[in-house]
């Protein structure tokens, strides 16, 4: 078998073909299971022979073209298949390894959020003292703003706070203010109760209501120095009449009680249920170590 040539090899495998086949046919004849057909011609037996009848090499090898064809087309599956799972798992690679760095920087992000949302809390000085605190104008170095009063501990912190910003003149805000029992005049009123406010008259405390409106309208002068505006609160009985004044109406209150006070009971600017309205001073005159606190409600408009 060494000996023979590619084309002798073709036509001995072919020639065996055809006698396994034809020896079938003889068994088929035999058993009685099919007709007698034509006789087949003769294969070749040689080289030259192999030349001369080419179509004898063609229909053997034709037997073994649909078994290849079927390797062709799986194997070609198989390699489409392996090109979309590699393709599937690079893709779901790229997914998650996005989806991880997304995650990390969302959590940074809500994490700074929440870090930097945390108010710092600011500390008023009237939690502290009442409005309107200074040393008698007859002590020595004269009348300025008493820091005596502020609890020792609280002191460089009341210190440092900024100055309260002074809000926009509004239509509603109080204008002036009138106390017959004690007045022949009306004084007028400005916002804020620092020391510089009250040089020019009563201040209204940043933050407290405007007349007319439910809850504690705060206002506050000196009862020795700077026109002593509330030198006389002393003498308010109630029922006594306060009248406020806006750019638009005028309102009424009516004196409901009195009282002396530290200069640290600050409850006494505390928000009320009612339309209320609170005159603070210093007291005793030209003494100045407490307060006194004149409370009215709304009783007309």
């Amino acid at each position: 078998a060494e000996d023979l040539s590619v084309e002798e090899l073709e036509s001995l495998l072919a020639r065996k073909k055809r006698e396994a086949r034809d020896e079938r046919l003889r068994q088929f004849r035999r058993s009685g299971r099919t007709l007698k057909l034509r006789s087949e011609p003769p294969l070749p037996s040689n080289k030259s022979e192999v030349q001369a009848f080419p179509g004898a090499i063609r229909e053997g090898a034709t037997e073994e073209i649909p078994h290849g064809r079927k390797v062709t087309v799986r194997s070609t599956m198989n390699k489409v298949l392996l090109v979309v799972e590699i393709v599937a798992v690079v893709g779901l690679a790229f997914i998650l390894f996005n989806g991880v760095e997304a995650l990390q920087m969302l959590n940074q992000e809500v994490a700074e959020a929440i870090g930097g949302g945390i108010p710092t809390p600011t500390p008023l000085i009237t939690s502290v003292v009442l409005p309107s605190g200074h040393t008698p104008p007859n002590s020595p170095g004269g009348a300025m703003p008493n820091e005596a009063e502020i609890p020792e501990n609280l002191r460089p912190l009341v210190q440092s706070l900024p100055a309260v910003a002074i809000p926009t003149p509004g239509p509603e805000q109080a204008r002036n203010i009138f106390i017959p029992a004690i007045w022949n005049a009306s004084a007028p009123v400005v916002q804020g109760d620092g020391w510089e406010q009250l040089k020019r008259g009563v201040g209204q405390h940043i933050g407290s209501v405007n007349p007319g409106d439910v809850g504690n309208l705060i206002l506050s002068a000196h009862n020795d120095i700077f026109g002593k505006l509330f030198r006389d609160l002393d003498k308010l009985k109630p029922g006594d009449e306060i009248l406020v004044s806006t750019a638009t109406r005028e309102y009424t209150y009516r004196v409901t009680g009195l009282r002396i006070v530290e200069p640290t009971e600050v409850e006494v600017m505390d928000p009320t249920a009612r339309p209320t309205i609170t005159l603070i001073s210093c007291y005793p005159y030209l003494k100045d170590t407490h307060r006194i606190v004149v409370i009215a409600e709304l009783v007309g408009r």
